[in-house]
């Protein structure tokens, strides 16, 4: 009777010892949940990361599959683990692997990142790690690589629209804005930040590069004159010329009328016609030097 009474205590141990080794194998075959804190685990040894949100049917439908897959790494001791990376809860992440559609996979091997595009099942995976089928692909070129400075800034502005779309979530359900006032709210402070900075800017360019003031020469009243004064003679000397030029002309005038007068008609007619009318002869030539006009002259 001793026995009898010892053997449902001995399946009761057994279904113990049984629920503890399942407990324990599906803690140790779970994924790693990544996070903003922890994700640089993955940039040593070799990785599967998932990028799943738990609304996204596609994800939910991959979910047995990578749970299968996880298994078969611990239990086959394989030197590649598993991790999943919620986007809903780490947004910077999604935009630091730049992540356009869900699910998606990524092989990461001491550092090298490639984005995994083969079939979804536990032994095409399977076989994509121990193979080394991810040798026939290109990693991420460097500055698209998610450790990369220039990621990181994407990273940042990930999480900031994300907290913005909090902030626009928090306006319309808990104060009951309407959608046009909660954007309206958004541009006033966008204009107010972006006027602030560009001060900033201006502020700082200023200081680096301080503006070059005229420099003012004291000049004395002698140097003054003393400068302006060859202006003076070349004004001077040019009226100068200008002058003896008019009178060069005025000459040339009275020798063309003299010879003209000289071989007028009148010079050139009978002794006797010009014997009788001597008066007129006379009175011509003072008509054409009155007649005659001179060049005006420039005052000095």
């Amino acid at each position: 009777m001793a026995r009898v009474t010892k053997i449902p205590q001995m399946l009761n141990f057994f279904i113990y010892i049984s629920i503890t080794l399942c407990c324990f194998t599906s803690l140790a075959s779970a994924n790693v949940d990544l996070d903003e804190d922890n994700w640089t685990q993955i940039l040593e040894g070799e990785w599967m990361v998932e990028f799943y949100a738990p609304w996204c049917p596609a994800c939910s439908a991959l979910g047995p599959a990578w749970r299968e897959l996880s298994n078969r790494a611990t239990t086959k001791k394989m030197a590649m683990r598993t991790a999943a990376v919620d986007v809903t809860k780490s947004p910077g992440l999604s935009g630091r692997f730049v992540v356009t559609a869900l699910p998606t996979i990524f092989h990461v091997k001491d550092g090298e990142f490639r984005q995994y595009k083969g079939p979804r099942d536990a032994d095409s995976m399977e076989t994509y790690v121990e193979r080394a089928r991810w040798r026939q692909a290109e990693p991420l070129p460097s500055w698209k690589a998610p450790h990369s400075f220039q990621m990181g800034v994407v990273a940042h502005f990930f999480k900031l629209s994300q907290a913005l779309r909090s902030v626009h979530t928090m306006l319309m359900d808990t104060y009951g804005l309407p959608t046009w006032g909660s954007y309206l709210i958004f541009a006033i402070a966008t204009i107010f930040i972006g006027a602030f900075l560009g001060l900033i800017l201006v502020c700082v360019i200023d200081l680096l590069y301080p503006p070059r003031r005229a420099e003012r020469v004291a000049v004395t009243r002698a140097e003054a004159e003393q400068r302006l004064k060859p202006d003076r003679d070349t004004r001077h000397s040019d009226d100068e010329q200008e002058l003896i030029n008019d009178d060069l002309l005025d000459d040339a005038d009275n020798l063309n009328d003299s010879d003209e007068e000289k071989n007028s008609p009148s010079d050139t007619s009978e002794d006797d016609k010009d014997k009788n009318k001597p008066a007129e002869g006379a009175g011509d030539s003072k008509a054409k030097q009155e007649v005659r006009k001179r060049r005006p002259r420039k005052a000095d």
